[in-house]
């Protein structure tokens, strides 16, 4: 079993996953009601079917939209128990069934009146792919990772590789700050893969915090003209930290093309990139982090 897990974006469309079509279904409903009359009427019905006044159209369109609703209700349900779609409730009930239970990140505070800050979807979906690897008791990759990112709400991701034989260096990412670990969350993860149903007896295992690659992005934006050329800026923001959020992982790459990609929103014409200068590749033991991001307005476009 591989300890990278399936992407599941890439996986086709279900079958179970019907295309609905409202006039597919209302022409299969007229179709029905033609063939319940007599043969010499047939013509005539079909006839006053094709009359959008006609109250006998109007209710046979009522019944092709309570079906089509009632298709897409079939639908959405059948998404919510395949893990590539199930979020919130459903995907927690979905990782109850492989032992694995939404963490608390950031407790709720009564006293302020704050709630809980709980874990995202797409990071319970990860740990729950990676839960099966800790069904094996001879020590694979997958296990040391899934054990490790299980074992505290602050780890972020994980890494194990076998640096000589029978030894196991497993590196951690904080959620908190840059990503660093904090020997407090390193000694959660050791304790976890310490205990005696988990490390084989042969491995010597060791649990270090990730090494954190800062960088900076700051890059000059030029404009098609237009009334949006704000909501293009801040559109260019939003997708690039995304696009650092989504990097910010052990052994991730920032490229200079994803860069490029994430700056250039709907609306921007020319994106100069001032820094970084070239792509920040990171190995399994070090993660990448944004420390800022600075778009510049360089004004709008000119035929000139």
């Amino acid at each position: 079993m591989s300890a990278t897990p399936i992407d599941l974006s890439k996986l086709p469309s279900p079958d179970i996953i019907e295309t609905i079509d409202f006039d597919t279904l209302l022409s299969t409903l007229k179709a029905k009601f033609v063939s319940l009359h007599a043969k010499e009427e047939q013509a005539e019905i079909s006839e006053t079917l094709k009359l959008e006044s006609e109250p006998i159209v109007r209710l046979l369109q009522l019944l092709a939209y309570r079906e089509m609703t009632l298709r897409q209700r079939v639908n959405d349900a059948a998404r919510r128990i395949m893990l590539a779609y199930a979020v919130d409730a459903d995907l927690d009930h979905l990782a109850a069934l492989v032992g694995i239970k939404r963490q608390t990140i950031t407790p709720a505070d009564p006293e302020k009146g704050t709630k809980a800050k709980m874990e995202g979807n797409a990071d319970l979906r990860a740990r729950v792919q990676l839960a099966p690897q800790r069904f094996s008791v001879a020590g694979p990759e997958g296990a040391y990772i899934s054990l490790a990112r299980n074992a505290h709400a602050h780890v972020l991701d994980a890494t194990a590789i076998s640096p000589a034989p029978c030894e196991v260096l497993v590196t951690i990412l904080s959620r908190l700050d840059d990503g660093a670990a904090e020997a407090s969350l390193i000694d959660a993860v050791v304790s976890a893969l310490s205990a005696s149903d988990v490390r084989p007896l042969t491995d010597k295992v060791t649990v270090k915090s990730a090494e954190v690659i800062k960088y900076e992005v700051r890059a000059r934006l030029t404009f098609f003209s237009g009334p949006d050329r704000a909501v293009a800026l801040e559109e260019a923001n939003k997708t690039m930290k995304g696009y650092a959020e989504q990097m910010h992982r052990l052994g991730m790459e920032v490229t200079l093309d994803g860069i490029y990609a994430a700056a250039r929103a709907p609306g921007v014409q020319k994106v100069v990139l001032e820094q970084p200068l070239q792509s920040i590749k990171a190995s399994k033991t070090q993660a990448p982090f944004c420390t800022s991001i600075e778009l510049i307005d360089d004004g709008v476009y000119s035929l000139e």
